[in-house]
C-alpha cells in the first residue's frame, strides 16, 4: 500500500490536453479489463465515441468530473452523474469510476470513493449510486465501502457472445455519518 495519496481536483478546465488525457486513462483501464463502458480492446476512437459527449456533459453541466493525481499523472477518475429528472436532484450516480492500472493495489481506488463520498456530503446530496459489472468482483469493493446492493438486472450486459452479464445498483446513504 502506498503512502502517497491522489491529489484530487472536482470540475477543472477540461482543455483538449486534458481531454486526451482522460480518453487515455479510459482506454488502458478498458484494455486492461476494466468495467467502464466497452470491452477490450478499444482504441482512442472507440473511447471518444462516448467520452466526447459524456464530457459535454460536464463542460455544459449539469454532471461534475473529479480526477485524481499521483505527482503530476492522471490517475483516478469519477463522474457525479446528474439524473436530469427532477424527482431525483437529491443523489448522484457515480461513472466512470476508474484508476490506472498502473495504480491499482496502492489504495487509490479507496481513496477516490472516499473523497467522492465527502464531495457528496459537501453538496448537499442524500445518496450516492454505483451501477457495477457482475463477475469482476467489484461489488465486494464497494461492500467495503458501506454501499449495500439495491437491485439487479439479469443478463443486462452483453460483454461477449454468450457472456451476459447481470448489472448491479449499488446505493451509499448518505443521510447519516459512519465511522470511518
Amino acid at each position: 500500500m502506498s503512502t502517497v495519496t491522489l491529489r484530487f481536483v472536482l470540475d477543472p478546465d477540461l482543455t483538449p490536453e486534458l481531454r486526451a488525457e482522460i480518453v487515455a486513462l479510459w482506454v488502458d483501464v478498458t484494455n486492461a479489463g476494466g468495467a467502464v463502458g466497452f470491452v477490450a480492446p478499444v482504441t482512442a476512437a472507440d473511447v471518444r465515441s462516448i467520452a466526447d459527449p459524456t464530457l459535454a456533459a460536464v463542460t455544459d453541466g449539469p454532471d461534475r468530473l473529479l480526477l485524481g493525481y499521483v505527482g503530476g499523472q492522471l490517475a483516478a477518475m469519477a463522474i457525479f452523474t446528474d439524473n436530469r429528472f427532477h424527482l431525483k436532484t437529491h443523489y448522484r450516480v457515480l461513472t466512470r469510476v476508474m484508476i490506472h492500472p498502473d495504480c491499482q493495489g496502492e489504495g487509490y481506488g479507496l481513496d477516490l470513493m472516499r473523497e467522492a463520498e465527502r464531495i457528496g456530503r459537501r453538496l448537499g446530496l442524500v445518496a450516492l449510486q454505483v451501477t457495477v459489472r457482475d463477475g469482476l468482483g467489484l461489488d465486494r469493493f464497494y461492500r467495503h465501502l458501506g454501499y449495500r446492493e439495491v437491485g439487479r438486472l439479469p443478463g443486462a450486459l452483453r460483454v461477449g457472445a454468450g457472456d451476459d452479464r447481470d448489472e448491479l445498483f449499488m446505493w451509499l446513504d448518505l443521510s447519516t455519518d459512519r465511522p470511518r
